[in-house]
């Protein structure tokens, strides 16, 4: 066998490989647009969430589900690391949780990708809505997966399953992003920071902090706190029983 032609089969089963070990990412592609981010400082619930400010995105594509379990554990197994705990629930299609913001770093670095900015799951949250929700303004335990035992303004009690719920058990946005509302929280690539008063163009926020953005409310959160602008914010090295993550391409 020629020099030339081995290197070739053994970078061709090389690349094989690889992408049989990589799991398959199903992608939304979300527009380029301008928005309105946050919300205004009426109450205790929202102060987090203001200055509400101009910001405008360039298009880009964004996991259409939550990493989970049987993904993150492809990763595992191709990288010697260990696997998370599923807090006795399953695996398999349920988000992934138990992970830090470094844990999930290095997965979306290993499938080619990257964290969403904050800005960019607030814009695809909404998906052209300007409503406390994708779903307008109230948000029930039939369209999402949260507390509904803890009381919120004008949102009828509901459920509290207790656990995360397997990614797509609920109607997707506009743009066919499931689970943007509930489930588990998402971590974002910023560090936590104050927003700027004035208009933004892809902003990636503050250059350091001490914690890092995570989005979207949680199975054990009240609706209140799943909000399209609703922010939260975690330490890195942490993780835990409500935090998972999505995708970005860079492609």
């Amino acid at each position: 066998m020629k020099k030339g032609f081995f290197l070739f089969f053994v970078s061709f089963v090389s690349i094989t490989l690889f992408a049989q070990t990589r799991p398959v990412i199903e992608w939304v592609s979300v527009p380029a647009g301008t928005f309105y981010m946050g919300a205004p400082a009426i109450r205790d619930e929202t102060y987090k969430d203001a200055p509400r400010h101009q910001v405008t995105l360039s298009a880009f594509k964004m996991s259409k589900y939550e990493v989970t379990f049987s993904q993150y554990d492809k990763f595992c197994d191709a990288t010697g690391r260990t696997k998370p705990n599923d807090q006795g629930w399953g695996r398999g299609n349920r988000p992934v949780i138990h992970i830090t913001w470094d844990d999930a770093v290095a997965f979306a670095k290993w499938m080619g990708c990257r964290l969403p900015t904050e800005a960019e799951w607030e814009y695809a949250c909404r998906a052209g809505t300007n409503t406390s929700f994708n779903t307008g303004g109230i948000l029930t335990t039939a369209q999402a997966n949260y507390n509904g035992t803890i009381p919120s303004k004008n949102i009828p009690a509901g459920e509290f399953r207790k656990r995360t719920l397997p990614v797509g058990s609920f109607q997707p946005n506009a743009w066919g992003l499931y689970d943007m509302h509930g489930n588990v929280r998402e971590y974002c690539s910023d560090w936590y920071g104050a927003y700027a008063t004035s208009a933004q163009t892809d902003p990636k926020g503050p250059s350091t902090g001490m914690y890092r953005v995570t989005r979207g409310g949680s199975w054990d959160w009240s609706a209140t706190r799943c909000r399209s602008a609703h922010r939260s914010m975690d330490k890195p090295n942490l993780g835990g029983h409500c935090i998972g993550f999505r995708l970005v391409s860079i492609k």
